[in-house]
């Protein structure tokens, strides 16, 4: 099975890398250098040619190369889903970023209909201990992955909800205001809970029966999404106006939603795990995501595994390796040390990266 791909991509005064240009051939990628010379930024250009703000979650003006601040600009050849596409994201000063695929202006939402990108980035590890807004990502990044119009929804649910805390905070009472914010909030919301739940019965299935070095994570929902009997949020909305009113906020709906895991064999809270089995639930779920993308799109996912390796054991990094390998899936890696990368052996691309006075120098 070969998988969705980035065959070339081309970088103008994005973060560290003046003018670079990349030529990919479909195996995974090695990206080897020190801290610091721009191994991430080549990732985080990847990540951008999917719906959002990337795996660094940077607004538009963060991106661009300092001191010019010119703007930034992505180009890239992709062999998508059912097709090939040369995929454009640019942005100027503090303008968003937008798109183009195959010169003709675009949606972020489209990117999600050609391309499908996962990530597992450092930032992450502390996903089980920290508060339940990145867990909420998480889930979302992943549900986006099935469902393209999710983002979609949940722009228009979080939409509602400003305007809706906008009331709540001035403390309107007059229930004709709310209406039709929470007409809106109901549907959209309703169709996130929906979403999610069908992205944990993927994952679940994908794990199911998996050869995999790595530990089952059974996931479940607290919240609305968790709850015995399907939560009619209209009615939930009006039922809280009283109380929202006196917080200054919305209380109940997805945004309030958990998601937790426990690792399987040991019947162990992910929360309650050791730093090295934590890790070890990230890979294995984001591994499971690529396995049902694959089996449902008949094509792997990108993959984006930033440091990935360094605290793998050797045995660990060799079935990883295989996992990615046996996808078909395109992963780019990063690490400091082209040992880590040693098991790989031919079937990866090798590319380094060194910085040259201020801007990053890559080597194939």
């Amino acid at each position: 099975m070969s998988g969705l791909a980035i065959t070339s991509l081309t970088l103008s005064h994005f973060r560290s890398h003046r003018a670079a240009r990349l030529v990919f051939d479909g195996r995974p990628v090695a990206i080897v250098g020190p801290n610091g010379a721009g191994k991430t930024n080549i990732l985080e250009a990847v990540s951008l040619l999917s719906p959002g703000r990337g795996l660094r979650r940077a607004a538009a003006d963060e991106i661009a190369r300092k001191p010019e601040a010119l703007g930034w600009k992505i180009s890239a050849q992709v062999r998508g889903l059912g097709a090939d596409h040369l995929v454009e994201t640019m942005a100027t000063g503090a303008e968003s970023r937008t798109v183009r695929i195959d010169d003709k202006s675009a949606t972020q939402a489209s990117l999600g209909r050609i391309l499908r990108v996962l990530w597992l980035v450092p930032a992450m590890d502390r996903l089980w201990i920290e508060a339940a807004e990145g867990r909420r990502r998480f889930l979302d990044r992943m549900t986006l992955s099935f469902v393209p119009d999710h983002a979609e929804a949940t722009l228009a649910y979080e939409k509602a909800m400003r305007d809706r805390n906008r009331l709540l905070k001035d403390q309107v009472t007059d229930a004709h205001w709310y209406g039709a914010l929470e007409a809106q909030m109901a549907s959209t919301g309703a169709q996130i809970m929906a979403n999610r739940r069908l992205t944990l019965t993927r994952l679940a299935g994908a794990q199911d029966g998996a050869e995999t070095a790595f530990p089952r994570a059974d996931l479940n929902l607290t919240g609305p999404e968790g709850t015995a009997e399907p939560l009619d949020l209209a009615q939930a909305l009006v039922e809280g106006r009283r109380r929202d009113v006196a917080a200054g906020r919305t209380l109940v709906g997805p945004h309030r939603s958990d998601l937790s895991a426990v690792y399987a064999a040991k019947s162990t809270p992910a929360d309650q795990c050791s730093t090295g089995e934590q890790k070890a639930l990230l890979i294995s779920l984001i591994l499971a995501n690529a396995r049902a993308l694959a089996a449902d799109l008949g094509r792997a996912p990108i993959l984006l595994l930033d440091e990935v390796a360094a605290h793998l054991d050797a045995a660990r990094r060799a079935a990883l390796y295989d996992e990615i390998c046996a996808l078909g899936a395109q992963a780019l890696m990063t690490g400091t040390e082209a040992s880590l990368f040693d098991s790989l052996g031919a079937r990866a691309q090798n590319i380094t990266v060194a910085d040259d006075g201020g801007q990053s120098r890559i080597t194939a």
